[in-house]
């Protein structure tokens, strides 16, 4: 057997503390961003009862829902309400088809639409602005200092093609789906808060006192109302009695005397699934 001198062990030592690993390179991905055009709008699908509302000749366009603040379409004037059905002299079919028509439109252009605007036809020209989407993220090795890192836009990001829920109010005896009335849309409908009537049912109560699609619940009798529930609460107390209803309609109040007989079949709250509102990308 052969022995190694304990000293010779020793002298390695020191040796092998000095050879520490070298420190990682740091490993950056720059961020990178492209551009793509867009007008600051969200909007929806106009179906049947909302072309009546506001006053639409046929089931078509887009309705804006929300104008992006410091937008071209807040700098071009467009308003909440707006119904938008034409884009540079292209019929407007829907939300994907007028996503569609931005997309390709060069960052810069300007573009003619024609909108309706409370049941009056208007044109306007709005320049499609550039928005910023990163296309890349960092990713920086432990243990190593981070670059300093340049400036970024903010951003919001959004799904523009998927259609969302909200919770609706549906009473069979009474014959309306509604649901709550809130922001900028509150604002365009001239309240600061009540229910919307997103539908009427033929022949119900609703239709014969003259409740439409698009009127906005505020007082029942003498209570305010702001949500569905509210409503629902004093329509049941009220069964079978005549009540007054205070209804806002093209800004102006409206009073109308609606009775409910009878059970309710199908009534309370449900999700529903509705055509999506999204932000031009």
């Amino acid at each position: 057997m052969r022995f190694i001198p304990a000293i010779a062990v020793l002298s390695m030592v020191p040796a092998m503390a000095q050879q520490a690993p070298p420190a990682p390179a740091p490993r950056v991905q720059k961020v990178a961003a492209t551009t793509s055009s867009y007008v600051g709008v969200m909007m929806q699908e106009i179906d049947s009862d909302r072309a009546r509302s506001l006053k639409l000749p046929s089931e078509s366009g887009v309705e804006i829902t929300r104008v992006e603040p410091e937008s071209p379409a807040e700098r071009a004037g467009l308003k909440v309400g707006d119904a938008i059905m034409q884009y540079n002299g292209q019929h407007v079919e829907g939300i994907e088809q007028f996503s569609r028509l931005v997309r390709e439109t060069p960052v810069g252009r300007e573009v003619k639409l024609d909108i309706v605007r409370n049941g009056a036809p208007q044109n306007v020209t709005v320049k499609v602005g550039a928005r910023r989407t990163p296309q890349a993220f960092g990713l920086i090795t432990p243990g190593t200092p981070a670059p300093p890192a340049p400036p970024m836009e903010r951003f919001e990001l959004r799904m523009p093609d998927m259609p969302h829920s909200f919770m609706s109010w549906r009473s069979s005896a009474l014959g309306v789906e509604c649901e709550t009335l809130e922001g900028q849309l509150a604002q365009y409908f001239g309240v600061k808060e009540g229910v919307l009537v997103r539908s009427v049912t033929k022949g119900s109560a609703a239709e014969k006192a003259g409740i439409k699609a698009g009127d906005v619940i505020t007082r029942v009798d003498d209570a305010h109302v702001a949500t569905p529930a509210e409503v629902s609460s004093h329509i049941r107390s009220l069964r079978g009695k005549p009540a007054t209803m205070v209804l806002m309609r093209d800004h102006k109040e409206v009073t109308v005397s609606v009775t409910v007989e009878g059970e309710d079949h199908g009534d309370g709250w449900g999700q529903q699934m509705v055509p999506p509102k999204a932000p031009v990308q």
